[in-house]
């Protein structure tokens, strides 16, 4: 069911979903959709988790297995995840971890691009040492709203992604992060 959906907000988008619509895809009953799912709110709620998850499971695995010779090519690889998924995976160009109005978050407590920050700033501090302080967490959450809005221009007019705006969010993040994160660094 989530497949169907992320597959219907790609061809129409978020006003044309609906749960009939889903469910003729998905080829099950509504009943079956209704048993999970009460709306179409719901499904794009579970959709949008099920994206944050492999948003965060892929970065993870990359920070298990490759190496980095610092944090600026580790938010490379963040970068470069993220836009994958935007070119590869069905919905989460659609979605991008909740941009529909009024969708709850992952996190009741925090908003999407917080959560993301929350868990990339523990992959940084434990990856690469940074001393943990507000002034991270601030710089983080920032770069990751930034970063967000600049990759969402580069997919606006561009399904693949327009490379030299992709190329512009890289080094505004790895900008601001290298000013920002100069007192974070160990000694």
């Amino acid at each position: 069911m989530l497949d169907a959906c992320a597959e219907l907000l790609d061809e129409g988008g978020y006003e044309a979903l609906s749960t009939t619509r889903v469910a003729e895809r998905a080829g099950v009953a509504i009943g079956s959709v209704y048993q999970f799912f009460p709306d179409k709110r719901a499904l794009s709620q579970a959709l949008t988790r099920r994206n944050l998850e492999l948003f965060v499971t892929r970065v993870g695995r990359r920070f298990i297995t490759d190496d980095y010779g610092g944090w600026w090519e580790a938010v490379d690889a963040i970068i470069d995840e993220y836009v994958d998924l935007h070119r590869t995976v069905p919905g989460f160009r659609s979605l991008n971890f909740g941009d529909v109005e009024g969708l709850d978050v992952p996190d009741s407590v925090a908003d999407n691009n917080t959560v993301i920050a929350g868990r990339l700033r523990a992959l940084l501090l434990e990856e690469f040492g940074l001393l943990d302080s507000e002034d991270v967490d601030r710089a983080i959450l920032v770069a990751a709203e930034a970063g967000d809005a600049v990759l969402k221009l580069a997919f606006r007019h561009d399904s693949s992604g327009a490379p030299e705006i992709v190329a512009e969010a890289r080094q505004l993040v790895r900008g601001y992060l290298s000013r920002q994160l100069r007192s974070s660094q160990p000694e």
